[in-house]
């Protein structure tokens, strides 16, 4: 069918011509449910809009303007429209704010944040209270993850040796940090 006789449907649909407008539904609706269903994705819901959709055409006829835009343009255009508005109406609403989930900062809180600079000063002088070697073993293998292993063969020492030296220089930071 062409675009005028498209056109002519939609203005006889705008006098009230129940004939017209089933023409007009019989000539269109196959590819008005086409993009319906390419939205939706659900026969069922398509099926909903494409009725829902008629229903505004026989409201709306009037409003078209045929040097605007294309019959065929017009007809789909409200067809996605509605398809658009379905697929917004099965969202959840928003949550009332005491049914929202609580969405916590991953950051610490500025209180937080205090204390860990207060507690990271205090450590950090504790380390400083150990041999340089020593803390920068404690360093490596706690902050870093290096093994033991790792540690003892970038220390040139034995693997034993290490394990003492963390274990020492451990019990040295737990009593500074007790004081």
């Amino acid at each position: 069918m062409s675009t005028n006789d498209l056109s002519g449907l939609i203005a006889r649909t705008a006098l009230g011509d129940r004939t017209a407008f089933s023409t007009l539904y019989g000539e269109t609706s196959a590819k008005l449910f086409g993009v319906a269903l390419r939205i939706l994705k659900d026969r069922a819901q398509a099926e909903d809009a494409i009725q829902e959709v008629y229903v505004r055409i026989w409201r709306r006829a009037g409003s078209f303007r045929v040097g605007q835009a294309s019959a065929m343009a017009w007809l789909v255009t409200i067809a996605r429209n509605q398809a658009i508005d379905m697929i917004r109406a099965r969202q959840p609403a928003t949550l009332e704010y005491d049914d929202a989930p609580d969405v916590a900062d991953p950051d610490p809180d500025p209180e937080a944040r205090a204390a860990m600079s207060g507690e990271g000063r205090r450590i950090e002088a504790c380390l400083e209270e150990l041999e340089a070697d020593r803390a920068a073993a404690v360093v490596a293998a706690y902050v870093e993850g290096l093994s033991y292993q790792e540690l003892a063969a970038q220390n040139a020492v034995p693997l034993n040796t290490m394990r003492t030296w963390l274990r020492r220089s451990l019990l040295k930071l737990r009593e500074c940090l007790n004081r």
